[in-house]
């Protein structure tokens, strides 16, 4: 039994359930391959934002990336450093306090640098995001270097002398990849633009590196890395993923609050939402594990083979709004479930709990962070005031 298993009992129900452990787990590895590979490692707000749980993050890391003013805020105030910041189009209203929080600021366009640079001087380092127009992404929703993306420089639109501050180069084009993807990127990258890495202070390398994957070729990633370091031994290079941090470090448990059946398909409604609460199951889509506590197995339809696996029992899960589409399946179950009781979805901390809406006034989960000793802290439950205060 797990230990969110034995300690159920002390948390409501819908709720976003950190693990601790799990969580130094990912940490400690994020941190050694930053050692070994001589790079720094900082965490990607877009995908990961509880930040009660920052000081356990500040134990390993020191930095963080920005991708709005509210994101850069929480850097500065929470966190305890500046962010480093990019945005897709900042805005005059909004610069002059981004730029308080933030240590490195990169433009996504040459105008918007002609536009913001002079404000900059000298309070932060500089960046131009550039587009190497190569990536693996199959989803077409995530590859930020699909043709005609609205991300980045092209190589053919920068001048060969960068202007005198400009320090780095920002280039995002993984999500959820492997080392050998990187490796494989990395190569485009420096056919298009390695002319100006001497021009240059520091690389990003963005997000999407999902280093706490159980088959991530870790090593790989550090030999790659190492031979960047070779080959251009100047640049700081910097790393900056979100779903790595969070991988698999906890989950959504939810109960079933009623099972209806139509067409011959039954569906357990839960106390959640996919459209609220689990969004990227609907956008990726991407079918998460549920755990049941009174079994070990559980099966998403897509998992089970025929005739290797005893009789399941097959329900869609659907969601408690009032959208038609508010719902994921088929999973098999060993067992017919019950009203009332829980079920857990795996791996519902990235990305998911920055997404959420409170569609239909749907109540949001609450959230907190289950010890290494095996007590719960509440993060926070939300109200009816928090839903109300939204719409005014």
């Amino acid at each position: 039994m797990t230990l969110l298993e034995q300690n159920i009992d002390q948390i409501p129900s819908p709720c976003y359930v950190m693990e601790e452990e799990l969580l130094r787990r990912n940490l400690a590895l994020i941190r050694d391959v930053a050692e070994r590979a001589d790079v720094e490692i900082i965490l990607a707000f877009k995908a990961f934002a509880l930040w009660k749980s920052f000081p356990v993050f500040l134990e390993y890391i020191q930095h963080t990336t920005a991708s709005s003013l509210f994101e850069a805020r929480l850097a500065k105030e929470e966190f305890g450093s500046k962010a480093h910041t990019y945005s897709p189009a900042y805005t005059e209203e909004e610069f002059e306090e981004i730029l308080d929080c933030s240590s490195h600021i990169t433009f996504n366009s040459l105008t918007q640098y002609a536009r913001f640079s002079p404000k900059v001087k000298g309070r932060a380092s500089v960046g131009l995001r550039v587009n190497p127009e190569y990536s693996e992404i199959e989803t077409e929703l995530y590859n930020p270097c699909a043709p005609g993306s609205r991300f980045g420089i092209l190589a053919k639109d920068l001048p060969c002398q960068l202007p005198a501050d400009i320090e780095g180069f920002h280039i995002h084009c993984h999500c959820e990849s492997g080392s050998d993807v990187f490796a494989r990127t990395l190569t485009h990258i420096e056919e298009k633009f390695s002319s100006w890495f001497p021009q240059l202070k520091w690389i990003n390398f963005g997000g999407g590196h999902l280093m706490t994957r159980k088959d991530y070729d870790v090593e790989l990633l550090i030999d790659t890395l190492k031979g960047f370091h070779a080959r251009y031994p100047h640049l700081k290079v910097i790393l900056e993923p979100g779903s790595a941090f969070a991988w698999q470090t906890g989950s959504l448990l939810t109960k079933v609050v009623d099972i209806v059946e139509n067409a011959g398909i039954k569906t357990a409604i839960i106390n959640a939402s996919f459209t609220c609460h689990m969004p990227d199951c609907l956008e990726m889509p991407y079918q998460p594990q549920i755990r049941c506590l009174s079994s070990s197995i559980t099966h998403p339809y897509s998992t089970i083979r025929e005739g290797k696996e005893k009789i399941r029992v097959p329900y869609r899960i659907g969601g408690n709004s009032c959208l038609s589409g508010d719902f994921m399946g088929l999973w098999y179950f060993d067992h017919e479930l019950q009203i009332g009781e829980a079920l857990i979805f795996e791996d519902m901390i990235h990305y998911t709990t920055v997404k959420t809406n409170m569609f239909n006034g749907i109540g949001h989960p609450a959230i907190g962070m289950l010890k290494t000793d095996g007590s719960f802290e509440l993060f926070r439950q939300y109200t009816y005031e928090d839903y109300r205060d939204r719409m005014c």
